[in-house]
């Protein structure tokens, strides 16, 4: 092994032990908010976490390497933006606050923020009060020892191409599996499509691009971003570049104004992006 590869495995194991020590932290704080209750999860989420930590494998399967030649799904932002490979959605002018949220469709807790609050989310991207960028990133694969993370995402790229960028990937958070590291099977990524409202030739372009796994290359770059900003688990948002934190993420009203405070506040520089992948 090259002294560079050795490096790179090195630092990407140092990045996985932290992001899975951080999942596990924001387990611990998501709560579902709804008017003036509080349901707090944190019980079944830790015990979901304790179990992917107990059953890592010790053959995992091979994570794909990162490559800044890999095709990416239509409207993604690129290798030179401030947030690249992000999918981006809504109708946000530039000047609007940027939400990115950093996601792992295997992680309970992203599930469970998309469960509490998914819909509130998408509502401020729609309106255009903020301009919405999904991060996709695939680590759990190493802790769980399957792909699962690395196949939901490349067949959500193959969606985004046929215009389903919201559509399907809430309908694979919809569909997470009850245990962690259970994972998808290419069976249900194919059959998400219907969930989507893919249909006619755009179900055929999808199954192809799901079959020949064309954007497995996407999901490994947006990844290895993930590992080198040093981010410590998942979900993890930022607001104009600010962590949010995740009890924020899920109270609609306190996200609301901490958007609207974004907003009024000094607007950053903002980075040139193409078109949204979704509207």
């Amino acid at each position: 092994m090259s002294e560079s590869a050795k490096n790179r495995r090195d630092r990407a194991a140092a990045a996985r032990d932290a992001a899975n020590a951080g999942e596990r932290r924001r387990e611990r704080t998501v709560r579902i908010v709804g008017g003036v209750t509080v349901l707090v999860v944190v019980l079944g989420i830790i015990g979901v976490a304790v179990f992917a930590k107990n059953s890592q494998n010790t053959d995992p399967i091979a994570a794909p390497s990162a490559d800044p030649s890999a095709p990416l799904p239509a409207g993604v932002l690129p290798t030179d933006d401030a947030h690249a490979y992000g999918v981006p959605y809504g109708t946000g002018a530039a000047d609007v606050p940027v939400l990115e949220i950093w996601e792992d469709f295997q992680c309970p807790a992203c599930g469970a923020v998309e469960k509490a609050n998914g819909a509130g989310i998408e509502s401020l991207a729609d309106s255009g009060a903020i301009r919405l960028i999904w991060r996709p990133t695939t680590f759990l694969d190493g802790n769980l020892g399957n792909d699962s993370s690395s196949r939901a995402a490349a067949a959500w790229g193959c969606a985004i191409d046929a215009g389903k960028a919201k559509e399907y990937h809430n309908a694979v958070f919809a569909n997470q599996p009850e245990t962690e590291g259970t994972g998808y099977t290419d069976e249900q990524l194919l059959a998400f499509a219907g969930d989507a409202g893919i249909t006619g030739a755009a179900l055929d372009t999808f199954t192809t691009c799901v079959t020949d796994r064309t954007y497995v290359g996407w999901a490994a770059n947006s990844t290895d971003v993930f590992y080198t900003s040093g981010i410590a688990g998942t979900p993890f948002a930022l607001l104009n570049g600010v962590e949010v934190p995740t009890e924020t993420l899920v109270d609609q009203p306190a996200l609301e104004k901490l958007v609207a405070d974004a907003a009024a506040a000094p607007a950053p520089a903002a980075s040139a992006s193409p078109s949204p992948a979704a509207s």
